[in-house]
C-alpha cells in the first residue's frame, strides 16, 4: 500500500470499511451477483431484498456496491432512474416502522448502578478480583457512555491519555475521530462531576483498580481477571449491556442496544428543559446543519444542568 491510499483509507471509519466489505460478500457470496454489476442486476438485488431487509440496510447495501465501482473505475450503476424509482416503491410496499432501541431512563440507570455497586462490595468482601474489575468496568462503561451520550465505537476508541480529569469539576474526553466529526479534526468532549452516578468517579476508580495509565480505556477482561491490552469491540457492547440489565433485573432487555444509552439521555435532557440545538450540539447530532455551540458555556453552568435534572429524578421517585 502505498502513501496516498494510506492516507485514503484513513479518511473512512474502519467500521463503514469493514460494513462496506460485508456488504459485497452478501452481493457476490449470497446473492451470486457478478461484480461489475449493471443497474438492472442490482435492481434484481433490491427486489429480492425487499421484504426482508430495512430500508436502511438496503440503502447501505446500495452505497457499498456504488462506492466499489468507483473505487474500480466503473460507471456507477446505482445511480439511475431506475434504482430512484425501485427503492421509492420498496417504501411504499414496505412502510413499516423502523426498529429503534428502547431508551434507557434514568430509573433504570439507577437500578443497574445499584446493582453493580453492590456486587463490586460483595466482590471486594470475598476476594473475588477478577469480578471486582470486571464490574467496576461494567460500572464506567454504563455511566461515562449515558451522560456523555457516547456511541459504542466511541466508547472502545477512547483512550485513558485522552481523558483528563479535575477533581470536583468533571473529565473531557478528546476522541480524534467519530461519526459526527466529519472531517476528522478530532472533538474534546466535556462530561461534568456529579452528586450521584457519578461518571466521573466511576472512571477514575476504574483506571485506578486496572492500573490504566495509556491505552484503550475499555478493555476486555478474561474469567481470570486478565486484562486485555486491546480495545473492546464495539460490537461486543451491545450483550454486554443487556447482560448487565438482565442480571439487574431489567425486563425486556433484548430491546436495548448500545443506542439505548444515547437515547436514554437525550430523553432525560429533553425532559429536563435542555434547548434542542443545545442537546444536539452535546450529543454531537449533526441533523441540523447550524447547530448552536450552547455548551461553550462555563462548566459550573453545565455541571447546574445536570444537578438540576438529576434532582427532579430524585424528586419523582420519592
Amino acid at each position: 500500500m502505498n502513501r496516498v491510499d494510506e492516507y485514503l483509507q484513513a479518511a473512512e471509519r474502519k467500521n463503514t470499511q469493514l460494513s462496506y466489505a460485508s456488504a459485497i460478500r452478501h452481493f457476490e457470496e449470497e446473492w451470486k451477483g457478478l461484480l461489475p454489476a449493471s443497474s438492472d442486476a442490482i435492481a434484481r438485488y433490491l427486489a429480492d431484498y425487499a421484504s426482508s431487509l430495512s430500508g436502511n440496510t438496503l440503502r447501505h447495501r446500495l452505497a457499498a456496491l456504488s462506492r466499489w465501482h468507483l473505487d474500480q473505475g466503473f460507471a456507477d450503476p446505482t445511480k439511475t432512474t431506475t434504482i430512484r424509482q425501485l427503492l421509492k416503491g420498496i417504501r411504499t410496499v414496505h412502510n413499516t416502522p423502523e426498529n429503534r432501541a428502547r431508551p434507557l431512563d434514568l430509573e433504570v440507570l439507577e437500578r443497574v448502578d445499584r446493582w453493580l455497586a453492590e456486587n463490586i462490595d460483595r466482590s471486594e468482601r470475598q476476594g473475588d478480583d477478577a469480578s471486582t474489575l470486571r464490574f467496576t468496568r461494567d460500572r464506567s462503561l454504563i455511566l461515562l457512555g449515558f451522560w456523555r451520550g457516547f456511541r459504542s465505537d466511541e466508547l472502545a476508541r477512547l483512550t485513558v491519555e485522552n481523558v483528563q480529569i479535575v477533581s470536583t469539576e468533571g473529565m473531557t474526553c478528546y476522541l480524534d475521530r467519530s461519526k459526527g466529526d466529519r472531517q476528522a479534526q478530532g472533538k474534546t468532549y466535556k462530561c461534568p462531576s456529579l452528586s450521584r452516578l457519578c461518571p466521573v468517579t466511576a472512571f477514575a476508580q476504574w483506571t485506578t483498580l486496572a492500573k490504566l495509565h495509556d491505552g484503550p480505556a475499555y478493555r476486555g477482561i478474561d474469567r481470570w481477571g486478565h486484562l486485555s491490552s486491546k480495545a473492546m469491540h464495539p460490537n461486543s457492547m451491545i450483550p454486554l449491556l443487556r447482560n448487565m440489565l438482565s442480571l439487574a433485573g431489567v425486563p425486556d432487555v433484548k430491546e436495548y442496544s448500545s443506542h439505548s444509552l444515547r437515547r436514554g439521555f437525550a430523553g432525560w435532557a429533553r425532559a429536563s428543559g435542555w434547548d434542542i440545538k443545545e442537546l444536539m450540539e452535546y450529543v454531537g447530532w449533526q441533523d441540523i446543519k447550524s447547530a448552536m455551540r450552547y455548551l461553550d458555556t462555563p462548566d459550573a453552568e453545565l455541571q447546574n444542568r445536570f444537578e438540576q435534572g438529576l434532582q427532579k429524578g430524585r424528586i419523582r421517585n420519592e
